[in-house]
C-alpha cells in the first residue's frame, strides 16, 4: 500500500470520527436538554456573576453532558460504525 493510498484512508477514518463526534455532541444536548434549560434560566440577565450564580446548574449541565460524551461512548460508536461498514462492503460483493 503506497504513501498516498494510506493518507486517503486516514483522512477518511478521521473525517468519520469527526462526523461520529459531531452526533454524539448532538445527542448529548438533547438528552441533557432540561439541565441546559436550567442554566440557561439561570444565566438570564447575569454577566460575570454567572460564574458563581450558577455553579450547580453548571455542574449538574457538565455530569449528564459527559454521561454522553465520554471516551467509552465514542469507542462504541466507532465499533458500531465499522460494524455497518463491513455490512455495506459485503453486500456489495
Amino acid at each position: 500500500m503506497g504513501f498516498v493510498q494510506e493518507s486517503r484512508e486516514n483522512q477518511v477514518k478521521k473525517k468519520a470520527e469527526e462526523g461520529l463526534r459531531s452526533i454524539m455532541k448532538q445527542k448529548a444536548l438533547k438528552e441533557c436538554d432540561h439541565y441546559t434549560a436550567k442554566y440557561a434560566e439561570c444565566a438570564m440577565g447575569r454577566t460575570i456573576s454567572v460564574v458563581w450564580q450558577c455553579r450547580k446548574q453548571a455542574k449538574e449541565l457538565n455530569e449528564c453532558l459527559h454521561q454522553f460524551t465520554n471516551d467509552s461512548v465514542l469507542e462504541e460508536m466507532k465499533k458500531n460504525y465499522m460494524l455497518e461498514q463491513e455490512k455495506k462492503n459485503n453486500n456489495r460483493i
